[in-house]
């Protein structure tokens, strides 16, 4: 199993990539075969079984396959990982900012 380190790098590179991000948008509105998430995409369906591999490595994409059909699905939860550590790093920078702030307040009152 990978660390949090690890599984944060992989979500943050397969996010990085529009054509993955386009994919995730799709499928937040409900599971869809590879074919169509690839219709819509100027790419060959290898190239979008490349992208979906990403996606399903970082575990941001759950697949299935049902005869001749394979579905893809969003993993709502594995969003939260990357979350909270985007809303770690704004709660400490808030922090840090608000303490600048009232020490250059109470450096302008003393002047």
């Amino acid at each position: 199993m990978l660390n949090q380190s690890e599984q944060l790098d992989h979500m943050f590179q397969a996010l990085a990539d529009p054509v993955r991000r386009g994919m995730l948008e799709r499928l937040t509105g409900g599971p869809a075969s590879v074919s169509e998430l690839a219709r819509p995409l100027p790419m060959s369906l290898p190239a979008v079984m490349q992208h979906l591999a990403v996606l399903e490595n970082a575990g941001l994409v759950r697949t299935q396959k049902l005869g001749r059909v394979r579905t893809c699905q969003i993993e709502p939860e594995a969003l939260s990982m990357a979350e909270q550590w985007i809303n770690d790093r704004r709660t400490l920078w808030s922090r840090r900012l608000d303490a600048l702030g009232e020490l250059l307040a109470d450096k302008g009152e003393s002047t």
